[in-house]
């Protein structure tokens, strides 16, 4: 279950070390979502690690090469059709990808993030709200080379501190953002905690799988909203959820127990993955 919060969202802010900076998202549903902004400093040092951590592959695959090279005379007779100069070609296409690939590699695979984002609990993310594309990422990262000039990234920072959603020049290309991710550990989840199986309704079948998104998103996020939006944003979810489905509402029953019992008997069908 989720416990209640009277928590504005400057003061979940403050306890968070989150900026007060934060920008609202309304989906097609007409949800408004709300997501702190990422500033400056929680930036800096997800990029920091993640520069760290490319330094650290790229004299991985330097003493990589190094090794190669001086071992190659024992290697099968099969590699000696390579030219002398195939270790140092190689290396050149591994720092050119370590470099390049990065992070367009890492926010494809893990939905804008980095090692270094994770760390600092970022995400890079539309400014709709939806997760960037392939074709996205790429655009975003190509730009990265022009954001880290002069130097440390003299570019982008500068962009990041005179834009309003704090915005370097790669997220200008692609309408992207880099948001928080709260972490609100006393929030578990009522159906991934519960050993038993709620009595699944039939009618649970017609709720698509984004609206299920919708309704979990909302559940996860709802002690970070200000009250008020929080109670009219369950009361809309749920008017649609109820109307599409035919399931009351008992008269006791919450609407947060509501959207929660739909979203439990849904997971525990097992038709969503």
């Amino acid at each position: 279950m989720f416990p209640d919060s009277t928590e504005s969202p400057s003061q979940a802010q403050a306890d968070h070390g989150y900026a007060e900076d934060a920008i609202t998202i309304d989906t097609p549903e007409q949800i408004a979502l709300e997501f702190p902004l990422a500033g400056i400093g929680s930036r800096f040092m997800a990029m920091a690690l993640d520069t760290l951590i490319q330094f650290l592959l790229y004299l991985a695959g330097i003493f990589a090469m190094i090794g190669v090279a001086k071992y190659a005379p024992t290697f099968p007779f099969w590699f000696y059709w390579l030219p002398k100069s195939w270790a140092p070609a190689l290396l050149i296409l591994f720092l050119f990808c370590v470099y390049w690939g990065y992070f367009a590699c890492f926010e494809v695979i893990w939905k804008g993030k980095t090692p270094g984002k994770r760390v600092a609990g970022i995400r890079v993310i539309k400014e709709s709200g939806r997760s960037l594309n392939v074709y996205e990422v790429i655009g975003r990262n190509l730009l990265r080379a022009i954001d880290a000039l002069p130097f440390l990234y003299g570019v982008g920072i500068i962009t990041a501190m005179v834009t309003r959603k704090h915005q370097r020049l790669g997220d200008l290309l692609v309408g992207s953002i880099v948001v928080h991710e709260r972490k609100i550990d006393k929030v578990h989840l009522d159906w991934s905690s519960s050993a038993e199986k709620a009595p699944a309704n039939p009618q649970v079948s017609s709720i698509s799988p984004e609206e299920l998104v919708l309704i979990e998103t909302y559940l996860q996020r709802r002690l970070t909203l200000d009250p008020a939006v929080s109670d009219a944003t369950a009361y809309k979810i749920a008017t649609r959820i109820a109307a599409k489905t035919g399931i009351p509402r008992a008269p006791d029953q919450s609407l947060d127990a509501f959207l929660e019992s739909i979203a439990k008997q849904m997971r525990d069908t097992a038709r969503y993955r």
